[in-house]
C-alpha cells in the first residue's frame, strides 16, 4: 500500500470538524445548535418536494449545465428585467452553493496578492 505524503500527514484538521465536538458537548448538555456552517435546514421539506422525488422516473440523477439548467437561468433573467435590472442569461451562473459563489465573486473581482477582510464571526474554512 502506498504511504501518505508528507504534505498529507501535515495537513492540518478542518476548522469545522474542530468545532464540533464543542456542538455535540452543547447538544449533550441540553443547548440547541444551529450548524449554519453546513447550510443545514431545520425546516421541514415540503410534501410536495417529496412526492415528486417519489414520483420521478430518473434512470439516472445526472449532473446539469456547469452553468445550471437554461430553464432557471432564462427565468432568473426575467425575473430581473422585470424588476428594471438588465440581466442576460449568459450573465447567470448557478452555483452549487455559497461557498462556489464566494469563490467565483472572488475570483472574478481580485487579483493575487489582494487583500480581503472578512469581520468576524466567520466561516471557519475561509
Amino acid at each position: 500500500m502506498p504511504s501518505i505524503s508528507k504534505k498529507g500527514t501535515n495537513m492540518p484538521a478542518s476548522p469545522i470538524r474542530k468545532l464540533v465536538p464543542y456542538a455535540e458537548k452543547a447538544e449533550r448538555n441540553g443547548n440547541k445548535v444551529y450548524y449554519l456552517n453546513i447550510g443545514q435546514p431545520d425546516i421541514q421539506t415540503p410534501i410536495e418536494a417529496q412526492q415528486a422525488i417519489k414520483e420521478a422516473d430518473v434512470p439516472v440523477l445526472a449532473y446539469s449545465h456547469s452553468a445550471g439548467f437554461a430553464s432557471l437561468r432564462e427565468g432568473l433573467s426575467k425575473y430581473y428585467n422585470s424588476n428594471k435590472l438588465a440581466v442576460s442569461t449568459d450573465e447567470i451562473i448557478v452555483t452549487t452553493g455559497g461557498s462556489e459563489a464566494l469563490l467565483f465573486t472572488f475570483g472574478s473581482a481580485m487579483d493575487e496578492g489582494d487583500e480581503i477582510i472578512i469581520p468576524e464571526p466567520f466561516y471557519a474554512n475561509y
